[in-house]
């Protein structure tokens, strides 16, 4: 696979300088050869990375030309891209819900179906005053950050079973100014948590892929995502079952537990529910209708 961009500044003294709009030319015509879905809007993203700016400073600087340095440095991040290393990874950076959190490779990178899991928590503490809520598998904190964010009375405890993914979510709590409201714990679920723990919610996106597809997985979270946070053994409900099974300990009389699912895993979840332990608020779907996030309510 062709992946230069275009010859190295340096090393081509007499080459005409480039320009803005033609470099993003350039490196779209690389990113769309290499299977990229939208190479347009990623060459721009990355080529505004590159030079410090946003988008609107291509559009109005188009004609500007780029700096050697500049060059060299975007044909390696275009290079980067090309061979499915995700953009996300590449810039440190991903939105969710209007925020912007820091993302690296120790960490999944949060995705839309993960915003409807925090407007499923959002709706069920609206009538609650200063809710407190455990956040199992935090990786960049998205969620439980996210939560203190839009409840400026709410307090939580964020665990993970990664050390690295807790520094990254510790960062971004700091960045978005709530580390003073959340705890984070190295914890394999509620292991290192205290027995009389006592939540109005348990919030978790579980890793939930099943062992046997991980080699069917785009090649950017297949080959790039953590392993840890995308699957937890054969089947992929491992650890949905550990947190229908634990939770009920550590919420509150009535409280809930919100938690992701596979595509393919509503049914298989509504059968692990024991209706002495739960009572099942709803499933939503995600965009495209598929049964996304489960709402439950401790019996």
């Amino acid at each position: 696979m062709h992946t230069a961009v275009y010859p190295k500044g340096k090393q081509h003294q007499g080459v005409t300088p480039i320009r803005i709009d033609e470099s993003i030319i350039l490196a779209t015509q690389v990113m769309r050869s290499a299977g990229i879905s939208e190479p347009r809007r990623e060459a721009g993203s990355l080529l505004a990375h590159t030079i410090g700016k946003d988008r609107t400073f291509l559009i109005t600087h188009a004609n500007d030309e780029l700096s050697e340095e500049d060059l060299d440095e975007y044909r390696s991040l275009i290079e980067r891209r090309a061979s499915g290393e995700p953009l996300q990874y590449i810039i440190g950076a991903q939105d969710f819900f209007g925020r912007q959190f820091r993302v690296t490779p120790d960490v999944l990178i949060p995705r839309p179906e993960t915003e409807l899991l925090v407007e499923a928590a959002l709706h069920l503490l609206r009538n609650q005053t200063a809710p407190y809520v455990c956040d199992v598998g935090t990786g960049s904190g998205c969620i439980s950050i996210t939560l203190l964010c839009e409840r400026d009375d709410a307090r939580a405890i964020a665990v993970d079973i990664s050390e690295a993914a807790l520094k990254v979510a510790r960062f971004n709590s700091t960045t978005l100014s709530v580390s003073e409201r959340i705890e984070f714990r190295l914890s394999d679920c509620f292991s290192e948590l205290k027995p009389n723990s006592q939540f109005d919610l348990v919030v978790s996106n579980p890793p939930y892929v099943a062992a046997d597809v991980l080699s069917g997985l785009q090649r950017e979270v297949r080959d790039h995502e953590p392993r840890v946070a995308l699957s937890p053994g054969p089947d992929g409900l491992e650890v949905i079952q550990r947190l229908l099974g634990e939770s009920p300990a550590f919420l509150k009389d009535k409280g809930h537990l919100v938690m992701e699912i596979g595509f393919d895993q509503g049914k298989r979840v509504q059968g692990l529910i024991d209706p002495k332990k739960w009572r099942l608020v709803e499933i939503r779907p995600d965009l495209q209708g598929i049964p996304r996030i489960v709402v439950l309510q401790r019996q």
